[in-house]
Order: structure tokens, then C-alpha cells, then sequence
């Protein structure tokens, strides 16, 4: 190696250990505020709060996770110069419901996995009726986060807020794709789904609630119609590429690297760009959509380092 080679090597780990560490940082952040979020002190207009449905949830929320989406929500915001709390705050809500999804995902009638994160998932851990409970909690505990003026003073910053993650996880993003997804297994019969259909799946159950983190730090951070359709665009394509690397690792990472059970999109038919492009295909894909995240942040220069890095960091992980 060249001394040249040398010092972009040394550049390029330093600029990575530097993204780790902001990763890292906000996922610190998140877990002290969902933790205290699901502590067990009775919060205000709140009757009791049943013990063994609060250790549920605290397990299936604490202490796992790379906390991507409230990091994207937290990121964007600090680039446009918006409050930290509330970009936390928002985050830790999509946080909530990425975690419910997780928990419904993981029972028998869905993909059936027993685990999550290393550890068992809750139906295994409690029971299926626990764990259905704990989703519903979860979720319904990310749009009273939302609905709190105390992270967000704004009411119409607030409504938007609401609105936007109902939309990016109900019946036309998360849920709605989930229910694809389900129906590309042969659940209710046969399908064959081409490239721009597996596109869309994807885009609605895992795409559209990463869009939407960007798109709450946006909101947060007072950007403008113009700069929330710019980093729209990122979102969307980070959510595409976000997918499809989960695809890769679900080839040819370990169990014990993914804290879960893998190969079992293959066993069970789902829809996959891995399958309709190859491997190799579906890098290259990753990697144009890495370029279309750098091009849609470029107005920002360098504010947008970190966000770049995002694009990059999503395709490039091994768990």
C-alpha cells in the first residue's frame, strides 16, 4: 500500500468510527428515553399500569437495535438546526412502532420466529396474547409521544407529525405491505410479483416508515416544502436500499451475526429483489440508490455528511 493509499485508508476508518460514534449517540439517547418512558410509575391520566405488560414491552423495546430510524429523525434535524429534544422525541415514537411491528411480525401467524436481537421474541418469552397486546400498547404509546406538547410545542408541527406516521405505518405503507407481503408467500393464493411490484411491497412495509423519519426531522426542523421534497427523496431510496441489504444478510449472513433466524425469506417464497436480480444485481442496486440519497441531499454540502454516510452506513452493514 502507498502511502497515499495509507492516509485514505486512515480517513476513511476515521470518518467511519466518527459515523459509529454519532450512531451510537443517539442510540443511547433513545434507549434512556424509552426507557423512562416504560418505566412502571403511573403517568398522568393513566389509571395503572399493568406489571407483566410493561416487562413485556420493556423487552421487546430495551436494549436491542441499531435505532436507525429516530437517528435519521435526529440527524436531519440537527442538520437543518431544529431542537434536538423534539427530533429525539419524534424518533423514539417511530422507534415504538418499528418495535410493535417487530413483535406482531415475530408470531406464529405471521413469519414465526422465536428470535429477535439475540434474545426470545416476546410470544416466546410471555405468551401470543401478551405479545399481541404489547404491539398495540406500543404503538398507541408512539402517538401519545407524538401528541405531547411538552416535545412539541407547535400544534400544526404536532398534527403533521401524527399524520405522517399514521400514513407510513397503516394501511398504505407498514401494515397494508405487510399484508403484500403475506399474499407473495401464496398466504391467499398464487402470485407472481415482477420487479416494479416487489418495488412497491417493499416500499410500503419497510420504505415508507424510514422515509418518514427523515420526513419528521424535516418537520422538526422547520424545513421547507421544497427541502422536505428533497429529503423525501433521500428517504425513499434509503428505504429501498435498507431493504434490499436486509435481503442480502438474510443470504449470506450467520444466525448468530443477525441475533435471528435467517435463509427463511428464501424457505417461505417471500418477494425479494434478490431473487428477480441476482446478487449481484441487487448490490448494484443498493449502490445507485446510495447515489440517488447523495444526490438528493447535495444542496446541504457538507451539512449533509452525516446523512451521506447514512446512505452509505445502510448498505454496508453486516447485522
Amino acid at each position: 500500500m502507498t502511502s497515499t493509499q495509507a492516509s485514505h485508508a486512515s480517513v476513511k476508518a476515521d470518518a467511519s468510527e466518527a459515523f459509529s460514534h454519532k450512531l451510537s449517540s443517539v442510540a443511547d439517547a433513545v434507549e434512556a428515553f424509552l426507557a423512562e418512558r416504560l418505566g412502571p410509575e403511573t403517568q398522568t391520566g393513566e389509571i395503572t399500569r399493568p406489571s407483566r405488560l410493561m416487562e413485556a414491552m420493556r423487552h421487546a423495546v430495551l436494549g436491542g437495535g441499531k435505532r436507525l430510524r429516530p437517528f435519521l429523525a435526529v440527524e436531519t434535524a440537527r442538520m437543518l438546526g431544529g431542537p434536538e429534544a423534539g427530533a429525539l422525541a419524534a424518533g423514539s415514537a417511530i422507534e415504538l412502532v418499528h418495535c410493535y411491528s417487530l413483535v406482531h411480525d415475530d408470531m406464529p401467524a405471521m413469519d414465526d420466529d422465536d428470535m429477535r436481537r439475540g434474545k426470545p421474541t416476546v410470544h416466546k418469552a410471555y405468551d401470543e396474547a401478551t405479545a399481541i397486546l404489547v404491539g398495540d400498547a406500543l404503538q398507541t404509546l408512539a402517538f401519545e409521544i407524538l401528541a405531547d406538547a411538552a416535545w412539541q410545542p407547535d400544534p400544526s408541527i404536532r398534527a403533521d407529525l401524527v399524520l405522517g406516521l399514521a400514513k407510513a405505518s397503516g394501511l398504505g405503507g407498514m401494515v397494508g405491505g405487510q399484508l403484500l407481503d403475506l399474499g407473495a408467500e401464496g398466504r391467499f393464493g398464487t402470485v407472481s410479483l415482477d420487479v416494479e411490484d416487489t418495488l412497491q411491497l417493499q416500499a410500503m412495509k419497510t420504505g415508507a416508515i424510514l422515509a418518514f423519519s427523515v420526513d419528521a426531522g424535516a418537520l422538526v426542523g422547520g424545513a421547507t416544502p421544497d427541502q422536505r421534497a428533497a429529503l423525501w427523496r433521500y428517504g425513499l431510496a434509503l428505504g429501498q436500499a435498507f431493504q434490499i441489504a436486509d435481503d442480502i444478510l438474510d443470504r449470506e449472513a450467520s444466525p448468530e451475526a443477525m441475533g435471528k433466524a435467517t435463509g427463511k425469506d428464501k424457505e417461505a417464497g417471500k418477494a425479494t429483489l434478490v431473487d428477480r436480480l441476482g446478487i449481484e444485481g441487487a448490490r448494484a442496486e443498493c449502490d445507485h440508490l446510495v447515489g440517488v440519497c447523495e444526490d438528493a441531499v447535495s444542496a446541504w454540502g457538507d451539512k449533509a455528511r452525516t446523512l451521506r454516510e447514512a446512505a452509505r452506513f445502510t448498505v454496508a452493514r453486516k447485522v
